[in-house]
């Protein structure tokens, strides 16, 4: 499962992506708005530090707009993917998109039976928001179990990105469920990275190493 960074915090990507485990990185229009940057800048920005998808996201719509808008974005850089909410003109904006060869994701997905219709258009990502669903009081997570399914049953191309994951248990259950992406924020993508028991050892590992002679 390949890890994306949902944000648009350019030193939260430098610092992640650092690490040598970020594959992509997925935006919207609120992280954007957080940033106070032009959205092509800091799209452009990103595409430097990381190679690999980009999600850029449209806010046309309809499907009209939604095409044009989406030629715009995906012309910054070739890895620039689309983002394009799952409506009827999102889907319609979806399959032209991809007639063009232009690579879209499919967001705010939050059933099955919508992974089916978008993956069925002809998006490259579909993205449903688990944690969206569990404070709903429905399981998100299962809905990703679904979407696997169903693309691998029928042997559709897009991949699903498990999305709105909101705790490091989150990202194992993605893993599990079979998610081919999934993204997370800066924090949580850090928070993976300790364990107490890793501190714990670093500790030890350093009083010891007082004991050593000098090389």
């Amino acid at each position: 499962m390949r890890l994306f960074l949902d944000t648009a915090n350019i030193d939260d990507i430098r610092r992640c992506a650092a690490m040598g485990v970020v594959s992509g990185v997925t935006t919207n229009p609120t992280l954007l708005a957080k940033e106070g940057v032009e959205y092509r800048d800091r799209i452009l920005e990103i595409c430097e530090v990381v190679d690999g998808p980009i999600s850029a996201e449209g806010v046309a719509l309809t499907a009209d707009e939604l095409v044009e808008e989406g030629r715009r974005i995906a012309s910054w850089h070739e890895s620039v993917v689309v983002k394009v909410a799952m409506t009827e003109p999102g889907l319609e904006a979806i399959s032209r998109l991809a007639a063009e060869g232009i690579s879209t994701n499919c967001t705010l997905i939050f059933s099955a039976n919508q992974v089916l219709l978008a993956a069925r258009a002809g998006a490259t990502f579909v993205s449903p928001f688990v944690g969206r669903l569990d404070d709903g009081g429905q399981d998100g997570m299962e809905m990703v179990r679904e979407a696997v399914q169903i693309l691998e049953t029928f042997h559709l191309p897009a991949q699903v990105l498990a999305a709105s994951l909101r705790h490091t248990r989150h990202v194992t259950e993605a893993a599990l469920a079979g998610a081919h992406v999934a993204t997370v924020p800066p924090a949580v993508l850090l928070q993976m990275v300790k364990h107490p028991l890793t501190d714990a050892g670093i500790e030890r590992f350093l009083a010891d190493s007082t004991n050593y002679s000098a090389v």
